[in-house]
């Protein structure tokens, strides 16, 4: 009978073969195959080709590569660009202007494209140059940047959603709705905190930004509407009930080939970059899924969720402690394992442990990647503090970490929010039904 030492051996087994830097699906496999091995027996291992042929047999999965497809058309056809000036025109007389723009143009990108990492270097991209010219802040402006990014995997649609979903057998576009409203609140959040700042500290926006006359803010809304109309055919399409998510994904890839024939982006060279990218983050991401499909496989035969979810009770943990002690679990693990290794390495243990403890697997979802978003501008493997530093190309990686800490307290200030207060999370998809 396997017990709850045995269990955090192999926990920490499994991070210890990470931190050396054995790749995640083989520091997964490995833990779990020697569980087999040694709980098990070889009959169970050798069960591992039908797993992996069932597991990617799935045509939910199929969302995957077309999301991460959609989000390379998206970033090479032009939109981005032309989002952010049409952002910055009715954002510049905000105290904070163009700060409130990486903010804005971070969640329009993140309901596009659905990765953080993207959303970071794109709007970076765009906005860096702008930023320095006007002389902002430039630890101010580098957090903004990287926090806003973070947004990527809470704003449907997102990857790491249809993972936990895939994972722990969860409505995908329950998930979807859930994740707006935190979302637009955490958004808002951080652009009131930019807002107060810049009222008691008016040289952190430069220069400052010219009005712009109401007609060139009208013509602007022109360049709004392509990624409004990509998100209006992904998630309206999902509830409408016209079709899956894994369909959706392909409508908004069909929209994405459009915008970029009608952008003058199209061609042979610019499809072969997507694909290229594509087929390389899809294969390693379905390659960690495979891993921990198996590992939820075994610890599903070995009775590990209901041996820890025993030890949880007999230690006389409440709900409320329960949870509690999970975000200190997830902050601490943030530091040292980047979003989807942490997602997926823990994911097959804690949610049938919370769910027993009576929570609801939608809510705990977006519970789980507002903690992903934390890990994301959290030192010292923060993956959005590089990724916004390389764009810089100069200085440190200190200035963004300073600039990211505001941020990083008013997202575990929403942590908070939402355990106090679980309708923020739950009241968007319960009025759906």
């Amino acid at each position: 009978m396997i017990g709850p030492s045995d269990v955090l051996i192999g926990f920490f087994l499994m991070l210890g073969l990470m931190a050396i830097g054995i790749h995640v699906a083989v520091a997964i496999f490995g833990v779990a195959a020697l569980g087999t091995l040694m709980f098990l027996g070889t009959p169970v291992l050798f069960s591992f080709g039908d797993k992996l042929w069932s597991t990617l047999n799935s045509f939910l999965l199929t969302a995957i590569p077309l999301f991460i497809l959609l989000g390379e058309l998206l970033l090479r056809s032009g939109v981005t660009e032309r989002m952010y000036s049409a952002l910055s025109v009715w954002l510049n007389r905000l105290p904070g202007s163009l700060l409130h723009t990486n903010i804005g143009a971070s969640t329009v990108f993140a309901a596009m494209s659905g990765s953080s990492v993207a959303t970071a270097a794109t709007v970076g991209t765009v906005a860096l140059p702008a930023l320095n010219e006007r002389g902002y802040c430039e630890r101010l402006a580098l957090g903004t940047l990287a926090a806003g990014a973070t947004l990527g995997i809470l704003i449907p649609p997102s990857i790491n959603m249809i993972i936990y979903g895939a994972i722990t057998n969860t409505s995908i576009g329950k998930l979807f709705i859930a994740g707006i409203l935190p979302g637009l609140m955490l958004a808002g959040s951080f652009m009131l905190a930019i807002m107060a700042y810049s009222l008691l500290r008016p040289g952190v926006a430069g220069q400052g930004e010219s009005p712009v006359p109401l007609r060139e803010r009208l013509a602007s809304l022109v360049d709004l509407l392509p990624p409004a109309g990509v998100f209006a055919i992904v998630i309206g399409s999902i509830y409408s009930g016209w079709a899956t998510p894994t369909e959706a994904a392909a409508l908004g890839v069909v929209a994405a080939l459009g915008l970029a024939a009608l952008n003058r982006k199209l061609s042979l060279t610019m499809l072969h970059e997507c694909f290229l990218s594509m087929a390389r983050t899809t294969a390693m991401i379905l390659l960690i899924i495979i891993a921990a499909f198996f590992m939820n496989y075994v610890v599903g035969i070995l009775g590990v969720p209901a041996a820890l979810t025993q030890w949880v009770m007999e230690l006389g943990l409440t709900p409320l402690g329960l949870i509690l002690a999970l975000v200190l679990f997830y902050l601490v693990l943030g530091c040292f394992l980047e979003t989807l290794s942490m997602m997926i390495a823990t994911v097959p243990i804690v949610v049938p442990m919370v769910v027993s403890f009576g929570f609801d697997p939608v809510w705990f979802g977006i519970f789980l990647v507002v903690m992903m978003e934390i890990s994301l501008i959290t030192p010292p493997i923060g993956m959005n503090l590089y990724v916004v530093q390389g764009v810089r190309g100069r200085g440190s990686i200190s200035d963004v970490m300073i600039g990211s800490l505001p941020f990083f307290a008013i997202m575990l200030a929403f942590v908070f929010a939402i355990i106090a207060w679980p309708g923020l999370v739950m009241w968007l998809p319960n009025a759906m039904g």
